[in-house]
């Protein structure tokens, strides 16, 4: 079983962020765009990391442990599954997984980014780090959630849709290869029942998350 943290990202990570950024959203954010965020009250940045049997990086363990070959100083981030190789972008510390932020704009929670490193998909991160970004608007008390995705990028309208967002509109060749978006909503965030949904929802992230080889790592001041 392999661990991992959710957390706020912080500026010791910022270079790391960005390189999971290129790796997965294209280069969507510069150093300077995520510092800006972290400076910003109206954003909640969060991570995924993977992290070992203590609450440091993967990276920083002793040669040997958790799968590392004794003879290499590189450190390896054990993979999930047999059937996975640890990618070479996750081969010196820190070992980012995951990435999302939101906007607090009045009473709703614009999700602005969401991106899983591509060797790490299909295993719950994803389905993680949405569920995280909704329990922060809703702490937040903000009363509903929005966001655009690209009308291709179907395993994205996928993961919302579980999560019950509906689509609301079209965004005509929003991106810049003029593609068009869907526009997608989530409402009752403040309503009673919404506290058993997100309650609901951690459970299924967390066995979706085991299914796959993980286990959330509690961390003093996690999410």
């Amino acid at each position: 079983m392999n661990f991992l943290a959710l957390e706020p990202l912080t500026a010791d990570l910022l270079p790391a962020i960005v390189e999971l950024d290129r790796l997965c959203l294209g280069g969507l954010w510069t150093i300077d765009g995520y510092r800006r965020e972290l400076e910003s009250p109206n954003s909640d940045l969060l991570i995924v990391k993977g992290v070992g049997s203590s609450s440091e990086p993967l990276s920083k363990q002793k040669p040997g442990d958790n799968g590392q070959n004794p003879q290499s100083q590189e450190p390896l981030l054990p993979p999930p599954s047999s059937l996975l190789s640890p990618p070479s972008s996750l081969l010196s510390p820190p070992s980012l997984l995951a990435l999302g932020c939101i906007w607090s704009i009045a009473d709703e929670a614009h999700i602005t980014l969401l991106g899983v490193h591509p060797d790490y998909r299909k295993q719950g991160l994803g389905q993680l780090m949405l569920y995280a970004l909704l329990k922060a608007a809703y702490r937040r008390e903000l009363k509903w959630a929005t966001l655009e995705v690209r009308v291709s990028n179907q395993a994205a309208i996928d993961l919302y849709k579980k999560f019950d967002f509906q689509e609301v509109g079209t965004r005509k060749r929003y991106y810049d290869n003029q593609e068009d978006a869907l526009i997608l909503w989530l409402n009752g965030l403040q309503n009673p029942e919404f506290r058993q949904t997100l309650k609901v929802w951690k459970q299924q992230v967390s066995d979706r998350l085991e299914q796959a080889g993980w286990r959330e790592k509690r961390i003093k001041g996690r999410i």
